[in-house]
């Protein structure tokens, strides 16, 4: 019974396709933001098992709750845009009458956590091999387009997946997140669209179509597109081989063009992949903004380092593939996308090759002689490929290509995954050193257009045409983050050959290619395959003078800074220095220094010119250094700050990166003193293996030696010269809806002793009101100061550990005294007591009454020596402009009385600003990384 079984569902499986049907009659309704739908839908069980009861996969509900999958996604991603929209903006499918063929009543219902996915109960069990069909009423409302691209707009509708179709029978229900990997099992349909006026574009086949009926058909299908306008914005072009449909975005692209790269492309993918199974294919713009080609620079005309043509041709390139093989192949693209998006990638990599081998990375602006010299500028333009990996790598927060698409982080999912799928193939077939990979693509490709197939199937015909085990591949490429770094370590020449010791200092066991050069003339390049940590590779002695893994990048290393060995004036280094002022991308052909003008200000030293000296290129690196010389414009002295650091990277755990540095700085703290700091520490890191919950834990420990000059204008004693060690813990979460942390704080010195702690809590409510919650509290376990210095700060903390970018850090009173820190106390107001020598518990609360406009109130309790406990409180308006950047405070009410009447009330505001572009740039990259 059980091989029946087996072979009945394999038979099943082959031909369910052809077994699935779906008959709809849709209305458009009320401006084209409702449809009304009957739909008939006759399905096989190819399942393994008998079904009492059948999901279908509803993408258009998604949208109904601010609490379902999709939302959740949008709110990792602090996309605001979906959770403070209003109703009418989002969509629902509101189910109005489910029957059998019988007419008889089905029960329906939806999970809290799936609200996208609807589930039927079955009249009667149906069987392996046995067919039913159901009967749907049903209304959607569609949402708007600004989330997804697809839904409604002003002048278009544009329909993708939101009808209901049969979820897919041999993998769990997916909800819909936004990620194009639906999986629905292949169905045939037939369309009755009933839409007045509108102009219908498709990729289905149209049987008939009137301004107000279209009849619309398609067989094989997983999934298809229909766009409704006011006014028609595509353009048909027609070939022997395929109709392309497309509204691509392209100034000043003539006709005539337009048709040649189409041709030239289809062209190209049909030699490549093989010919389509549908016959017409939509490449939207919107398709293509949803996955832009990230490097292309899409600048107006007139400032673009690419010509009109040029980005045209690349943007269809990029979506053709996509569309073709989402049409062509019938996988699971929520766990196998990698196939897809690696066959693209591949492709787009191998096109770009053949016809534009020169062109750089960034056009046009490799032709200034002054950028002649950056290896950003002047790189291939499909080397970028390596870079857009190596951006995440270097972070320790890529992930493996191969899992689920719905697990990765926005830049992996959207780029960084996408590019190093690309470089694993082209990489194995450098390996492979023949057609055998393309000829595997296309035969992988032809036999599943229009029956269901994994990654194994894959993988078969790869090893199959390879004659070779490729699980290296699969295990150290595709299902893990290992890390692939070599270096060679030796190379000692003989009369006719050379002994190559080599090393592998990563953890994936993969081939490595080594390139021999005489000088600049390549001699031999080698394939050398080796399971052990370090071992020996003979060569023959052909006057080879230098030895370069890797040299042309096809394998994802993580490292190509060690490449590099040579055989004659080693004791010059295997790489020459170069000066380069700003910043360049990573050249592993040359030692990086980096040279940067800088400009600060403190209301000590005035104006602080400097010349900035690091290693930081724009991906970053195991050790970095970064040493800053400044001359202060006000008291014509020399200032500035030195920073060394190693990075410790652990990529397969939680624990996953330790940092050790030593950092100093010499400012002024006073018009007439220096103070130097110097700090040495070690950081451990954690996160959550969970990369989309942006979840993590830090410890730091460091001891802080400072010697601070006397000065004639700070009369605080006994303070010169201190240290203080500290430990440092801390804890956060973060999205859109709501952000936790809370961390503690250990210092010891020779004189005090002190703990504190801090938990904030933020949270965005659906009607765009949000509520920020701190509390803090300290005490200190001795303290033999007899003054302040070391004190908890009440409004502003003394900071004498330099920690804060004071602008006039010993200021008392003044503009500058009032600069806000939100640090211990963190009150507003400016009390007659601004510091506690005892004890300090404070809690401080905000919320929004419009846009960046809040209301905030604080209160607690501190005491000091010799003095009794006492309660204070403060309260006042809020204009966070932009947060954490540039904030003002207007207290109002407070233990002072009412602070409005004050004569002096414009002393009494505070303000934060921040002249670190980082903390700005940190509000962007949150969303991506």
């Amino acid at each position: 019974m059980t091989k029946l079984k087996i072979f009945l569902f394999f038979i099943f499986t082959l031909v369910s396709f052809a077994q699935n049907e779906s008959k709809i009659d849709a209305k458009i309704i009320e401006k084209g933001k409702k449809i009304e739908v009957l739909q008939e839908i006759t399905f096989s069980n190819t399942s393994s098992s008998t079904l009492t009861e059948i999901a279908l996969n509803d993408w258009n509900n998604a949208f109904s709750s601010k609490n379902s999958a999709l939302a959740r996604k949008f709110s990792d991603e602090f996309n605001r845009s979906f959770h403070l929209s209003k109703k009418t903006d989002r969509g629902e499918t509101q189910i109005l009458e489910i029957t059998n063929s019988n007419t008889t009543p089905l029960e329906f219902y939806r999970t809290e956590n799936q609200v996208d996915i609807l589930r039927i109960k079955l009249a009667e069990p149906l069987n392996i091999g046995e067919s039913t069909t159901l009967k749907i009423k049903y209304v959607i409302v569609l949402p708007n387009s600004k989330f997804t691209k697809y839904g409604f707009s002003e002048n278009k509708l544009l329909i993708k997946n939101c009808f209901l179709t049969l979820a897919a029978f041999d993998t769990e229900t997916q909800s819909e997140e936004n990620s194009d990997d639906l999986t629905s099992e292949i169905s045939n349909y037939k369309i009755n669209l009933q839409h007045d006026n509108l102009y219908v574009t498709t990729d289905l086949n149209v049987i008939n179509t009137n301004s107000s009926t279209s009849v619309l058909s398609g067989n094989a299908r997983s999934n298809f597109f229909i766009a409704l306008e006011n006014e028609i914005s595509y353009e048909e072009f027609k070939n022997e081989d395929i109709t392309i449909v497309t509204n691509l975005k392209s100034k000043d692209v003539p006709i005539y063009y337009k048709v040649l790269v189409i041709n030239k492309i289809t062209n190209f993918v049909k030699e490549k992949i093989g010919s389509s199974n549908p016959e017409k294919i939509v490449i939207s713009q919107e398709d293509y903004d949803r996955e832009a080609f990230y490097g292309l620079n899409e600048l107006p005309s007139f400032i673009s380092p690419f010509n009109d043509d040029f980005v045209f041709e690349l943007k269809f390139l990029k979506t053709y593939l996509n569309n073709f093989l989402a049409a062509n192949l019938k996988i699971n693209f929520r766990k196998d996308h990698w196939i897809l998006e690696g066959i693209q990638h591949y492709y787009i990599k191998k096109y770009i090759d053949e016809n534009y081998p020169d062109i750089k990375a960034f056009g046009k602006l490799s032709r200034f002689k002054i950028l002649k010299k950056y290896k950003l500028i002047n790189m291939n333009f499909s080397e970028q490929f390596i870079y857009n990996y190596l951006l995440m790598a270097r972070k320790n927060i890529d992930q493996p290509v191969g899992t689920d698409k719905n697990t990765q982080i926005k830049f992996n999912e959207k780029i960084a995954g996408k590019f190093k799928a690309g470089l694993a193939l082209h990489y194995l077939n450098e390996y492979l050193e023949t057609s055998i990979l393309e000829t595997s693509i296309f035969q992988f490709v032809e036999k599943n257009k229009i029956k269901k197939t994994t990654s194994n199937d894959f993988k078969n015909i790869l090893e199959k045409n390879a004659n070779k085990n490729l699980d290296w591949f699969f295990n150290d490429l595709i299902y893990s983050r290992n890390k692939i770094d070599y270096k060679i370590t030796a190379a000692k020449k003989t009369a006719d050959s050379i002994d190559i010791t080599l090393k592998n200092v990563g953890d994936a066991k993969v081939p490595i290619s080594m390139y021999a050069y005489n000088k600049n003339k390549l001699i031999q390049k080698y394939w050398i395959d080796n399971n052990t940590k370090t071992f020996t590779y003979k060569i023959k002695n052909d006057s080879i003078t230098k030895l370069i893994l890797n040299d042309t990048y096809e394998i994802p290393e993580i490292n190509n800074n060690n490449n590099s060995y040579k055989l004659k004036n080693r004791f010059l280094g295997n790489r020459k220095i170069r000066f380069t002022l700003f910043k360049d991308i990573e050249d592993s052909k040359f030692n990086q220094i980096f040279y940067v003008p800088t400009t600060e200000f403190n209301l000590y030293d005035g104006v602080l010119l400097g010349m900035k000296f690091n290693n930081k290129s724009v991906i970053n690196k195991p050790f970095v250094y970064d040493v800053t010389p400044n001359y202060s414009t006000k008291t014509k002295t020399l200032a500035g700050s030195a920073s060394f650091s190693f990075n410790d990277q652990n990529r397969n755990s939680t624990f996953f990166n330790t940092r050790y540095g030593i950092s100093g700085t010499q400012l002024h703290y006073a018009p007439d003193a220096f103070y130097t700091k110097i700090t040495p520490s070690i950081n451990f890191s954690f996160r959550n293996p969970n990369f989309r919950k942006n979840e993590g834990e830090g410890i730091t420990l460091r001891q802080v030696y400072v010697n601070r000059e006397k000065s004639n204008f700070v009369t605080t004693r006994n303070t010169e010269n201190y240290s203080v060690f500290n430990l440092r813990y801390g804890y956060s979460t973060s999205e859109l809806i709501q952000q936790f942390s809370y961390g503690g704080d250990l210092q010891v010195s020779s004189t005090f002793g002190k703990i504190s702690g801090q938990i904030q809590y933020r949270k965005l409510f659906e009607n765009n009101r949000y509520i920020n919650l701190r509390a803090f509290g300290g005490f200190f376990t001795h303290n033999d100061n007899t003054n302040d210095f070391f004190s908890f700060g009440i409004d502003r903390p003394s900071d004498y550990l330099f920690d804060y970018a004071l602008i006039g850090r010993s200021e008392s009173t003044g503009l500058f005294s009032r600069q806000f820190v939100n640090a211990e106390g963190a009150f507003k107001s400016i009390f007659e007591t601004r510091f506690a020598n005892q004890y300090i518990f404070t809690t401080n609360v905000s919320f929004n009454i419009w846009n960046w406009i809040e209301l905030y109130g604080d209160v607690g309790t501190y005491k000091n020596q010799g003095f009794n406990a006492k309660y204070i409180y403060d309260s006042g308006v809020h204009l966070n402009l932009v947060q954490d950047y540039f904030e003002l405070f207007f207290p109002i009410y407070s233990s002072n009385g009412f602070e409005l009447n004050d004569k002096n009330y414009g002393e009494r505001i505070r303000f934060i600003v921040t002249l670190s572009p980082k903390t700005l740039t940190s509000l962007f990259t949150r969303r991506w990384f």
